[in-house]
């Protein structure tokens, strides 16, 4: 059985698990990092040497890096699913799962660690606007993509929705007076309909 290792509340462990949750794929996920500990202890570093979570386990296999997990699911237990079987829609999906790492995840989470991980009295107010606007632009550039197609890669659920999803979730609930995106809310409104999102994402608190 897959074994994965993270706090449920991690929005890395989170991709992960939206994604077992779409595929089906039976699995156990361990309490790791943040009020949990553990990822520093050699045993821990042992499989995964940052110290970070996610760690999947598959039959003795290791491997890290969320966008990396997702991928490997995808591709053992998804074909045709959540890893096109379309060379050009499967690059796609996966340029956006890059994108996700390279601008998405550097705009939003500044703001997130500013208004849900800081106490008021420490927050940087000027870093937590500059957040917001680089997230704006960022989200701006998911809406365009989203006239063009249903989902990110084409007109299915892909594995390059399930990272870019989740910070767009994160944008909405941190921007309220964000621009009309109406492309983007029509996809999330999708998005947040699906079960695995629902039991995965929306049922976890939001820490």
């Amino acid at each position: 059985m897959i074994r994965i290792w993270g706090r449920n509340t991690s929005v890395n462990v989170q991709k992960v698990m939206w994604a077992l949750g779409e595929l089906g794929v039976p699995h156990e996920r361990i309490d790791v990092g943040g009020s949990f500990g553990k990822n520093n202890e050699p045993a821990y570093l042992a499989m995964n040497p940052n110290g970070l979570v996610p760690t999947l386990e598959d039959d003795g296999f290791l491997l890290w890096e969320s966008n990396s997990i997702v991928r490997y699911l995808a591709a053992k237990y998804g074909p045709g699913k959540l890893e096109p079987t379309d060379p050009h829609a499967r690059a796609r999906a996966g340029s956006w799962m890059d994108w996700q790492i390279s601008v998405a995840a550097p705009a939003v989470t500044p703001v997130f660690w500013g208004l849900v991980r800081t106490p008021p009295e420490k927050r940087d107010a000027a870093a937590i606007e500059a957040g917001k606007v680089k997230s704006m632009a960022a989200m701006k550039i998911l809406d365009a993509q989203l006239a063009k197609s249903a989902f990110v890669a084409g007109d299915a659920l892909s594995m390059g929705d399930i990272p870019v999803a989740l910070m767009a979730y994160r944008f909405r609930r941190l921007v309220p007076e964000r621009p009309g995106l109406d492309n983007l809310e029509r996809w999330f409104t999708a998005i947040e309909q699906r079960p695995a999102f629902k039991e995965h994402v929306l049922a976890i608190p939001f820490v």
